[in-house]
């Protein structure tokens, strides 16, 4: 079973048929396959298999609404090989007829075909097109068990696969975030704004519904253990501490725990115990909460899932929209994904609207780390007239900049200043004749402007920030929601959303996965034509004994920069041990002794202790003991894991060694004495790029590990000395507390670093192995099975090659890509 097949039954919330899928070997192609009598005996009890029937109905129609070629030309796509003049009339006519039956929406990026000054196909249209031809090759070759089928069966399942570009969206509450989506998606109803005030605990992802046309909310919420864990930790925070001085923080804290309960469950909360606040009549509306599932709500407009969707995502309103409402289930959410029919430039992309900075709640806390280290843009949204002011926006970035840089693979920061036609009232009037409509709209692109320089002037301040980006990965938008979607008084370009748009529409067309599939596939038509091919048996072994040759030489050229990467940590590191046990005892002190008076902090040093080390005030700063600790190690590594593993420029990991890995197969196809092996040659080609660009994806997600197990390991190590604090009650508990924690670390201090050091060097030294080995081992795979395997009952897919080049043609002749090859 493949990754395509397990997502889907996950999304349908059918994942405990996966170990059956994957007993019967169910893959994408297979999948399509499937027939009733088939469902029936594979899925036994009828609940389940009706579920499955219906999606799958749904799945495969979405596919014919999205590519409507698909069910014409799927018996033209697997032609009979009988004949081969029929076969290029019959590619021809379906070029023909596949040029007038598509009509790209004014949102698709379109590629011109080479030759034709008017002839213009859809990019997604042309992959759609690809992998319906490598469906059909599939079903065409022979079903025998050996090495080469199988290996082809494998690349062209891979070619499925279907990766999203994530942006996170960032801003305090009244920014205007929600208003931002809705205008760049072209959906003006579909987030609730104004009046009904935001949850800033809650992850809302908005992306693409490819299966149907209607509108589709998937609710996550946190386990019952969790919440339990958090009604106990909320009742004795209050409870236990009543008689304890306080601060405006601690108020805060106790505030903010006042609005979470009471959301939930009125005022019973002050009054029953936690086990009586967990009886099931408090969730009766919302069963999937007790019984660990998702809660999936379908309409068939936007503005009712976002009436449906305010109970799970907004605060309790005094007055307006949702005052009606009784009971509010926020506290129990974890994440919401609403998906959007018919959005092109949600297609590949994932736009998340993002807590400030992380959760108390720990798979809250953990999913923020993870989605958040997964953005390849982050948007930072802030009001126009609060944009040199506002220090929330700034402190997100600072606080999250770890996380989405050396942490994450994020490219471009996005500052995003909204609501820039406030001026007009103020300054604009009927009866003024100073301020003409041209006037008021000069003044606005000035004060444009200014905000922009603004902005650039204090990102170049931010001195952690800047570890981890260059000047040239941010970029500034001034935008008004209001007017673009009203179109009032200014022309659209004036407001940047339509540039936001164009931003996105980008990330789908320069999506890898898109490019890659088209070449991928070109790659394995040439393998499978060619090893239909007898003969040439000595151009084979000489073409062999060269490549042989050159991947010893160039495996060299990739593992002496890594050792000498591996050298650099090691340097690196020590130093930072060093640092950090000498100023281990001052930063814990910085945090479990802050410039407070009296005894206010110890709700505070309670929430921390009970957290294991992590405590987000209501304001949205976060306090990281373990991060504090582990700071002098990061530091001392930052500059060297930039350089190492960079998310800007194109030279890519390692000094750009995997990248420059080459075997020279394009020189070597181009010599007139290996024409036999031609189209082994194109395969080893695209193998190269597809097998490094594999790579690459796999260090991307690695270097994120490697680099969070510096703060990993100290966590790990302050762990007993949690466990040991949270048990500490009555009074003295906060200085008992305080002396418990200092004297844990003065203890671990000459043990914890070395033992972080020594996790992270052992962490890379595995993934350069990793590298090394599979990179050697999947192109001396690949070259055996093109240089030294001839194809049995391989199918002829002449005509198929054909079509897969015409359209591979068209892509290298888009003026937006670059050459595949």
């Amino acid at each position: 079973m493949d990754d395509f097949v397990c997502n889907k039954l996950t999304e349908w919330d059918l994942s405990q048929l996966i170990p059956i899928f994957e007993e019967h070997e169910i893959n994408t192609e297979s999948l399509y396959l499937l027939n009733d009598h088939e469902i029936d005996n594979l899925i036994p009890k009828m609940g389940p298999r009706s579920i499955f029937k219906n999606r799958l109905k749904l799945l495969k129609d979405e596919q014919n609404t999205a590519n409507p070629e698909t069910v014409e030309s799927s018996a033209e796509v697997c032609p009979s090989t009988s004949d081969t003049s029929d076969k290029v009339k019959r590619e021809s006519d379906l070029q023909d007829e596949s040029s007038q039956r598509q009509s790209p929406t004014r949102k698709q990026r379109l590629v011109i075909k080479p030759g034709s000054d008017s002839e213009k196909v859809p990019l997604t249209s042309v992959v759609s097109k690809v992998k319906d031809i490598m469906r059909c090759v599939s079903q065409k070759i022979p079903p025998q068990d050996n090495k080469l089928n199988n290996f082809l069966k494998k690349k062209i399942s891979d070619l499925e696969t279907d990766k999203r570009e994530v942006v996170g969206v960032f801003g305090r509450t009244g920014a205007g975030k929600s208003s931002l989506i809705n205008a760049v998606i072209g959906e003006k109803d579909l987030l609730p704004s104004g009046d009904i005030r935001a949850c800033t605990s809650v992850m809302i992802k908005v992306e693409a519904n490819m299966q149907n046309s209607k509108y589709e909310a998937n609710i996550e919420f946190i386990t019952k253990e969790e919440w339990k864990d958090e009604l106990w930790f909320s009742k004795n925070f209050l409870g236990d501490n009543a008689d304890q001085e306080s601060d405006q923080e601690s108020d805060d804290d106790c505030r903010d725990i006042d609005d979470k309960l009471s959301a939930l469950y009125g005022e019973d909360w002050k009054i029953k115990s936690v086990d009586d606040l967990m009886n099931d009549r408090y969730f009766k509306e919302i069963p999937e909460f007790l019984l660990s599932k998702r809660k999936i709500l379908t309409v068939k407009t936007a503005k009712e899932l976002s009436a449906k969707l305010v109970r799970y995502t907004r605060s309790d309103p005094k007055d307006g929209e949702g005052k009606d409402v009784k009971r509010w289930y926020w506290p129990l959410v974890k994440c919401v994904t609403i998906k959007v029919p018919n959005n092109d430039l949600l297609k590949h992309v994932t736009l998340v609207d993002l807590p400030g900075n992380g959760d108390r709640n720990k798979s809250r806390d953990k999913m923020w780390k993870t989605v958040v280290g997964s953005c390849s843009t982050v948007w930072i949204v802030t009001e126009m007239n609060r944009v040199a002011s506002e220090r929330e926006a700034w402190e997100i970035l600072e606080s999250a900049s770890s996380f989405m840089g050396n942490g994450g693979q994020c490219q471009h920061i996005h500052f995003i200043c909204t609501k820039s036609d406030l001026m007009e009232d103020s300054e604009d009037s009927d009866d003024s004749k100073e301020h003409s409509a041209a006037g008021v709209r000069a003044l606005i692109l000035k004060k444009n402007d200014r905000a922009k320089k603004e902005v650039r002037g204090e990102f170049s301040k931010l001195k952690e920030v800047k570890k981890h980006f260059s000047d040239g990965s941010l970029k500034v938008f001034t935008v008004s929601s209001k007017e673009f979607l009203k179109q009032k008084r200014r022309d659209k370009d004036d407001t940047e959303i339509p540039k936001l748009q164009e931003f996105l529409q980008d990330l789908n067309d320069c999506h890898s996965e898109t490019l890659n599939c088209v070449s991928g596939a070109r790659g394995i038509l040439s393998l499978i034509q060619g090893a239909s091919r007898r003969g040439g048996a000595d151009t084979k072994t000489a073409v062999y004994t060269v490549l042989q040759q050159k991947m010893r030489d160039e495996l060299d050229k990739v593992r002496k920069p890594m050792e000498k990467t591996y050298q650099a940590f090691e340097k690196c590191l020590s130093e930072g041990v060093e640092k950090s046990k000498s100023s281990c005892e001052k930063a814990l002190k910085s945090v479990i002794h802050p410039n407070k008076s009296g005894r206010g902090f110890h709700k505070t040093l309670k929430c921390i202790v009970q957290h294991d080390g992590i405590h987000k005030t209501t304001k949205g700063k976060q306090i990281n003991l373990n991060m504090k600790l582990s700071s002098c190690l990061t530091e001392s590594i930052d500059e060297e894991f930039k350089k190492t593993f960079p998310n800007e420029g194109k030279c890519g990991p390692f000094s750009g060694v995997l990248n420059s890995f080459s075997l020279d197969t394009k020189m070597m196809k181009e010599k007139t004495e290996y024409k036999d092996v031609e189209l082994q040659l194109i395969f080893l080609i695209t193998e190269e790029e597809q097998i490094k660009t594999k790579l690459n994806k796999i260090i991307c997600d690695r270097k994120k590990t490697i680099y969070s197990s510096l703060t990993t390991t100290i966590e790990t190590n302050m762990q007993k000395c949690y466990d040991d604090a949270k048990k500490i009650k009555g009074d003295g508990s906060m200085n008992n507390m305080r002396e418990t924690m200092v004297k844990h670390v003065h203890r671990l201090k000459n043990v914890m670093f070395q033992e972080a050091k020594a996790v992270m060097l052992k962490q890379l030294d595995d993934l350069m192995k990793y590298i090394l080995v599979n990179l050697e081992e999947s192109m001396q795979e690949s070259i055996e099975l093109s240089l030294k395997t001839d194809g049995v009952s391989i199918p002829d897919v002449e005509l198929e090659l054909v079509m897969v080049n015409n359209h591979y043609k068209e892509l290298k002749g888009s003026p937006d890509q670059e050459p595949l090859i």
